[in-house]
């Protein structure tokens, strides 16, 4: 069999968004090079495990790498996948040149040329990212290693939106919490909550490819048996108390959930939102406010921004109007 390689060229925002297009429109696997990554390299505290050649010929922006079969009839598809890519505008993000060109890749080629981009990578302080076919032993006791097939999940966590999320949960879970994980993609998330010591989570997606990755990533990770993972409209319809909800998503359809989650958390629960930019703060801090969430830290890195919310007592809520 042969594959074709469809490479998008967009913006460092825009790569999970343009990755979930690739995948829905019939991607067996997909790669980012991000320019971003070389900065994160050269200032990730935690010991970052690439090499500077692995971005080396990336000078801004990024690419986004994905791997058809070829009975997926491209020619019907290309149309589709620039005018979804053009769409992510509309959700405030910039999508770069949004340029998309095909090559030809043989089978023997095809299954390194995507996993070349993956390498074990130190995100937090106590979680380490690595490809579910890559040996990699941890360097102190207290690393937590995450097992990710990154082929069917979108990346493997390094990017800026994802990071700053697990450095949320990091500082906020203590052990025995309820988690809700919304848009989970990969279940990068969801693992990283039960290492943290979360005691039931459920995650969910729209996309049932993604839901079907994430499972096979929560198999690979024993820590994360139990995670109950199923297709949902985020969280329309969920009953599920919970003491933190995580959701790393566009800012819009974050605002979409948010009596939702003012809903199901409990009394000092917390929410946790990613995938902020700059210019979208505001309006997700205005729609907070507006149903009773108080801001209580927020994790910045470049125009990214991740923010916990706790939900306050109606009371305190008053006060806060």
């Amino acid at each position: 069999m042969k594959w074709n390689e469809v490479k998008v060229e967009t913006a460092s925002e825009a790569v999970e968004a343009v990755a979930n297009i690739l995948m829905e429109a019939g991607a067996s696997g997909v790669a980012i090079e991000d320019a971003l990554d070389v900065e994160n390299f050269h200032s990730d505290a935690y010991g970052e495990l690439l090499t500077k050649d692995d971005f080396a010929h990336i000078k801004e922006g990024a690419l986004v790498m994905a791997y058809f079969p070829e009975t997926v009839f491209l020619p019907e598809q290309l149309p589709f996948i620039q005018a979804q890519i053009t769409k992510l505008s509309d959700f405030g993000l910039a999508i770069g040149k949004n340029t998309l060109t095909v090559s030809e890749v043989a089978e023997e080629d095809w299954a390194t040329a995507w996993k070349k981009y993956y390498h074990p990578v130190r995100v937090t302080r106590y979680l380490t990212i690595v490809p579910s076919w890559e040996s990699y032993q941890p360097v102190t006791d207290d690393e937590k290693v995450i097992l990710l097939d990154p082929g069917m999940a979108f990346g493997t966590g390094t990017h800026p939106t994802t990071n700053l999320t697990l450095q949320a949960l990091e500082v906020i879970l203590r052990g025995g919490e309820t988690v809700l994980d919304v848009g989970t993609g990969s279940g990068v998330l969801s693992i990283a909550s039960k290492y943290y010591g979360a005691k039931e989570v459920h995650a969910f997606d729209l996309d049932s490819v993604a839901v079907a990755a994430a499972q096979e990533n929560m198999d690979l990770n024993p820590v994360a048996k139990d995670v109950k993972v199923s297709v949902n409209d985020l969280l329309a319809g969920i009953s599920i108390e919970a003491d933190v909800i995580v959701a790393n998503i566009l800012a819009d359809i974050i605002v979409r959930m948010i009596p939702d989650a003012a809903r199901l958390l409990k009394p000092e629960g917390r929410f946790i939102v990613s995938g902020i930019i700059s210019e979208k703060q505001p309006m997700i801090l205005a729609e907070m406010q507006a149903h009773g969430f108080e801001l209580t830290q927020l994790f910045t890195q470049k125009d990214w921004h991740a923010l916990i919310f706790k939900k306050v007592e109606e009371e305190d809520a008053t006060l806060l109007s």
